[in-house]
């Protein structure tokens, strides 16, 4: 056997971190990189946090595992803080948005199935959505690069394409249990939702009486500058599907939902090993123990806007590399005319992570404790690499 024990899934960078603090990683040489990546949003509280490192040490010397066959405290903490904090009567714990989409498909059939309609199990996804790798939610997604290879596309799904509030409408049948959504779409290249399409959602579902989810995955635990993306709309949902953030680094997802809602998931029906385990729970909590603190959310908004506007400068001082600035709180988007991947590589030539998203767009999706000093950093660091990516195409209209 040659070459990596690995699986070749990954295009790796070639880069090896050997620790990190706060937005910064270190390479096993010593190098130091400015983290604007986060783990693709999960390090929402940056790297090391000393709360989150204090909870997990003290928890770990408690209890890790013992299954859902028991009464788990940390998840009825966890559940009611989440429950206060949102539209959700309900929650179920697991590890990864996969199976928190897994969960809010399955309680929306469930859904329908209880009240005697099981012909009602279809769902309508968006184009350009991501919600997971899993069979279920490759078909939910849509996207062909992602389904290519794997047999027969799992049925049930309905693509629209984005923001078409027409075709939508057209696609609902007999057959229709739910509408999915991501208020914010991550993959898709930072593509928010607006308040007025949202509401035309909940307002469809209401009239057709389907089921409304949200993918907040990538948007939520404070992400958009509130501590759910659909909150700046007003419109909850009936389900929504978390991750990402919530674990601070930590694997650990939820399903959150109205009790109706629920109304057909049963003893018996659906479950996880290692979902809602106590040293997940442990550091759920300490997540929210810092997010829910007051002025927190607020300050995410503020850093949000400094850095939106400093990146607006960049686009104005370098259109040949930059076509605009888009998205919400510290979950950003720079919409590139260069190949996002060049561009990706030059913000790493300077020792700064990003994260390349669909429509030719990079990401930038800090910790959400970054720090003023360091969003100027982030700035200088991009403009330097814009300023290499032009020269070249200024030289030549210079010499012309």
């Amino acid at each position: 056997m040659g070459g990596s024990a690995l699986f070749e899934t990954y295009n790796r960078a070639p880069l090896r971190f050997e620790r990190g603090e706060g937005v910064w990683l270190y390479t096993e040489s010593g190098e130091r990189y400015l983290d604007f990546a986060a783990g693709v949003a999960v390090n929402s509280l940056g790297h090391s946090h000393p709360h989150l490192v204090e909870t997990l040490k003290t928890q770990a010397e408690k209890l890790w595992h013992v299954s859902n066959l028991y009464e788990v405290p940390g998840q009825t903490r966890l559940a009611e803080r989440l429950t206060d904090a949102t539209f959700a009567d309900k929650v179920f714990f697991a590890n990864s948005g996969a199976e928190a989409l897994e969960c809010s498909i399955k309680t929306a059939r469930r859904y329908h199935y209880a009240r005697g309609q099981p012909e009602r199990y279809r769902i309508i996804t968006f184009e350009g959505a991501f919600h997971g790798r899993t069979l279920a939610t490759i078909a939910a997604g849509g996207q062909p690069k992602y389904l290519e290879g794997f047999g027969p596309k799992v049925q049930g799904f309905d693509q629209v394409p984005f923001g078409d509030l027409e075709a939508l409408e057209k696609a609902i049948t007999d057959e229709t249990a739910a509408i999915l959504v991501e208020p914010v779409q991550g993959e898709g290249g930072i593509r928010p939702i607006e308040a007025d399409m949202l509401g035309r959602l909940r307002a469809l579902c209401d009239q057709h009486g389907l089921l409304l989810i949200y993918d907040e995955v990538q948007c939520g635990i404070g992400r958009t500058g509130k501590l759910f993306a659909y909150q700046w709309s007003g419109m909850a949902p009936d389900i929504m599907a978390i991750a990402k953030g919530i674990g601070g680094g930590f694997p650990l997802a939820a399903c959150l939902a109205s009790e109706e809602a629920t109304s057909g998931m049963v003893p018996g029906v659906h479950g996880t090993t290692f979902g809602g385990n106590p040293l997940a729970m442990a550091v759920g909590n300490a997540v929210l123990d810092v997010v829910l603190e007051e002025g927190f959310l607020d300050e995410v908004k503020r850093k949000s806007l400094l850095l939106k506007q400093s990146l607006a400068s960049v686009v104005d001082e370098f259109p040949e590399v930059f076509e605009s600035v888009r998205g919400s709180g510290l979950m950003l988007g720079l919409k590139c005319r260069m190949p996002n991947g060049e561009v990706n590589l030059a913000f790493r030539r300077h020792n700064f992570l990003a994260v390349p998203a669909g429509d030719n767009v990079v990401r930038l999706l800090p910790p959400l404790n970054v720090t003023d000093k360091e969003i100027r950093i982030a700035v200088e660091a991009i403009r330097e690499a814009a300023s290499d990516l032009a020269l070249p195409a200024r030289k030549a209209g210079s010499a012309a």
